[in-house]
């Protein structure tokens, strides 16, 4: 299900409702963390859902700077220098 919010006839925000179901001691952990920071559960599962967006994004940057480290080794650039040398090719 899908709800817009509208004022004066545009729309400001769409939430979609979805149902979940978590393990009893991760729900109530959830709840307290949403009473301790006075947000709504959904704020706190939509904090929790970035924060593990924002990991995924921090490892694949970090895969994609060992894949061209390794890369710019086997050319024979280590330093910035090395960098500089290359590009002027």
């Amino acid at each position: 299900m899908i709800n817009s919010y509208q004022q004066g006839g545009a729309a400001l925000a769409t939430a979609v409702k979805k149902t979940i179901s978590l393990p009893p001691e991760l729900a109530k952990e959830a709840e307290e963390i949403a009473r301790e920071e006075g947000k709504p559960l959904s704020a706190v599962i939509q904090d929790a859902l970035r924060l593990v967006k924002k990991k995924r994004l921090g490892n694949e940057l970090l895969e994609l700077q060992g894949y061209w480290s390794a890369k710019a080794k086997e050319q024979g650039i280590l330093t910035e220098k090395d960098l500089r040398k290359y590009l002027k090719k």
